[in-house]
């Protein structure tokens, strides 16, 4: 018999060569037939693979990130069978899941595929779908493999065997079909009932330009119709919020090729937003004790080789800049941290001036691949709302709930209410991505967990995902779409004090090392307005918006009345401007519709007779006529509930 520990801690005893499938079952029919991955020890297995020793089983489903990545696995192979079947000749790669679908690498020959063989694509992989073969893994010697795909004259596969160990090659079987496979499968191809091929791009062997050009076939699969359907839906909403189509309709950035890719040029409107949003967290800083600093943006050489970064990062970095000086080196700075370091070794401190919380709101530089910008969510200049707090260690675990207390400030008053946490820990397989020593790293990670559960948060582990230089409290904010976005950031650092040798003098009269807590609430300035854009749809909260309201008078004779309202309003402090094109009052309506600007204020005769003002607001229509007191409460009180209170 062997003893299987569950998720929820349960221990239950089964047969030797049990299968996930079977422990399923004996739970529940109904989970049975919704397995369709599992891991066991960390690692991930086939529902039917037998298990013969004592551990730790996980069983997933298509609701499981795993178990989308399995179900996308599979379903990236009989996409690849469906291809093959009308390009005998083209030669496989590598298929694997993305967060989104899966993906498979052709070189295609001389043929050519395209959108016009979607479809017929589509339709074999049904058919083979519709046939319910089982995934089945086979080990295969690498004399073997090697000789299969050299008679398939299929280099890709020869050189990927090349790079592995003669006994951890393995296959995947399935109808008439296989592959070259490290497993991870659904039990058979039935379970697959919709699918979509979304597009084809090009992509080098390896990413490497040197390399031959392949076609890269992008599709989603489903295991019903209306997932797909409600996902294509999805996708629809998501272009008409496309941050990229926002930011140009309402004026608030753009990108020049002259400035250069990756460099986003804020217009007024967006830098106005921006400074709202500063002033915002800025308020809230002051509050909680931050001081601000300001550090230049670029840095000697030897300041990011002393915190790690050139090493880490240098090679994808903007090379270092030569001056006059012989040997003499700069790099625009890629991050923030070593700069606030220097700025704690101004001056000596003791035990009682901790903690200290520097804060800046730092533009940053790294060297994204041009293939890999994105609008403002992937950039090579961006501004960070940065912080970092030196304290003591024992200071720490309070120090880092109330980080906790302002990144939930600061996602309730922008409406991201549905948010989860990942405790980014090490990669305790492959330590040489990190620095410091593993008692610190213990410390620093058994500080996270501890703070999250006091908190309540609903976190996950996540190993592999760390900082080089510490463990990390990720948050995961869901948009209105129910996409994922990582933004708030809280880190853990007792490796960069040691290497920038801070210090602090403590009660003992003995110098100490103090700890460093990174922090970004917003993560980059650029990142969170991307994501704020999809999220509103570009219907910001009232207090955050360019403009809040807008007079539009019917007529030049109503011009003076519309200042006089304009002047009311400004000194009510609200963003107010004047609509006084030559146009009818209909066509100024809908253009302030497609605005988005949340009051429009129609003033004509009546209201310039009665001191008034007749109000429409943006998605609502008509809300009647208000004396401009009125109006000017109803806004105000709108503004003061869309922001929380902080402290």
């Amino acid at each position: 018999m062997i003893h299987i520990t569950l998720p929820d801690g349960s221990i239950k005893e089964f047969e030797k060569n049990t299968t996930p499938f079977e422990v399923a079952k004996s739970i529940s029919e109904g989970l049975a037939r919704n397995i369709i991955s599992a891991s066991f020890n960390s690692t991930t297995i086939e529902t039917t693979t037998p298990l013969t020793e004592d551990g730790n089983l996980v069983l997933y489903t298509f609701n499981d990130d795993l178990g989308k990545k399995a179900f996308w696995h599979s379903s990236a192979h009989v996409m690849a069978e469906a291809i093959i079947n009308f390009y005998p000749e083209a030669k496989l790669t590598i298929g694997p899941a993305i967060d989104n679908g899966f993906y498979y690498d052709v070189d295609f020959g001389e043929e050519i595929f395209s959108e016009k063989d979607f479809k017929r694509v589509e339709d074999k992989f049904l058919e083979i779908a519709r046939g319910k073969h089982q995934f089945k893994m086979r080990e295969v010697s690498k004399a073997d493999a090697l000789a299969l795909y050299k008679k398939e004259n299929n280099p890709y596969k020869v050189e990927l065997i090349e790079n592995l160990t003669d006994g951890d090659i393995t296959f995947c079987d399935h109808s008439n079909f296989t592959d070259l496979c490290r497993g991870g499968h659904i039990p058979n191809t039935g379970l697959i009932k919709a699918v979509k091929i979304m597009n084809v791009a090009g992509a080098y062997w390896r990413g490497d330009e040197k390399n031959n050009q392949l076609t890269r076939v992008y599709g989603i699969s489903f295991p019903k119709q209306k997932m797909l359907t409600e996902y294509l839906h999805l996708l629809e909403e998501a272009k008409k919020r496309d941050h990229r189509k926002l930011g140009k309709e309402l004026e608030l950035f753009t990108f020049s090729q002259k400035v250069g890719q990756g460099l986003p040029l804020w217009l007024p409107k967006g830098a106005a937003l921006r400074s709202r949003l500063e002033n915002f967290l800025k308020d809230a800083q002051k509050k909680a004790g931050y001081e601000i600093v300001m550090t230049p943006h670029i840095g000697q050489k030897e300041l990011y080789v002393t915190s790690g970064h050139y090493e880490k990062y240098g090679e994808d970095s903007f090379q270092p800049i030569k001056t006059p000086k012989m040997d003499e080196e700069f790099l625009l700075k890629p991050m923030n941290c070593p700069h606030h370091c220097e700025v704690y070794n101004f001056k000596p401190h003791s035990y009682k001036d901790l903690p200290k919380r520097y804060a800046e709101f730092g533009t940053v530089y790294r060297y994204e691949q041009s293939g890999e910008l994105h609008g403002l969510t992937r950039v090579r200049g961006f501004t960070q709302d940065d912080a970092h707090i030196f304290c003591t260690p024992e200071q720490l675990d309070e120090e880092f709930k109330e980080v906790i207390d302002l990144v939930l400030y600061v996602f309730g008053s922008l409406g991201f209410e549905n948010f989860t946490t990942q405790v980014s820990i090490r990669d305790m397989k492959n330590q040489d991505k990190y620095i410091g020593d593993a008692e610190t790293w213990d410390i620093a990670e058994k500080a996270i967990i501890s703070a999250a559960k006091d908190k309540g948060l609903d976190y996950v582990i996540e190993e592999g995902e760390a900082a080089f230089y510490g463990p990390k409290l990720d948050f995961m904010v869901k948009d209105a779409l129910g996409r994922s976005w990582q933004l708030g950031t809280i880190q853990v650092d007792y490796n960069l004090p040691k290497r920038f040798d801070l210090s602090y003098t403590g009660a003992d009269n003995q110098q100490h090392r103090p700890v460093m807590i990174h922090r970004a609430p917003f993560g980059s300035m650029e990142r969170f307005i991307a994501v704020l854009l999809e999220h509103t749809g570009g219907n910001f909260p009232l207090w955050l918006t360019p403009e809040q309201v807008i007079i539009l008078p019917i007529s030049e004779k109503y011009q003076k009345y519309s200042e006089k309202v304009l002047e009311s309003l400004e000194n009510s402090e609200i963003r107010a401007l004047i609509d006084d094109r030559s146009e009818k009052t209909g066509r100024k309506i809908r253009d302030a519709e497609v605005s988005k600007i949340p009051y429009m204020v129609i003033v004509g005769e009546k209201e310039e007779g009665e001191e008034t003002v007749s109000v429409r607001k943006h998605g609502e229509g008509d809300l009647g006529t208000f004396t401009l007191t009125d109006f000017v409460a109803m806004v105000k009180e709108e503004e003061q509930k869309t922001i929380k209170k902080f402290k």
